[in-house]
């Protein structure tokens, strides 16, 4: 009985500590999100203005950032 029990708490402390670390996991894919997501508005901005080499370098750079 005492092993279940010992087995219980160390399972839920160990929970704890995972569970812990889901903000600073939250805050890193802000992060990146707010990157790419400038990345994306300069890219259109510069398509729109037909500079397309410069779109394309900078969307081509927020993708990469998706993919990894």
């Amino acid at each position: 009985m005492k092993k279940i029990i010992l087995t219980l708490i160390l399972l839920s402390i160990s929970n704890l500590s995972y569970a812990g670390s889901c903000p600073m996991l939250l805050n890193k894919i802000d992060g990146k999100l707010s990157e790419i997501e400038k990345l994306r508005d300069e890219g259109k901005k510069a398509h729109d203005s037909g500079d397309h080499a410069k779109s394309e370098e900078l969307l081509k750079k927020a993708i990469s950032m998706l993919n990894n």
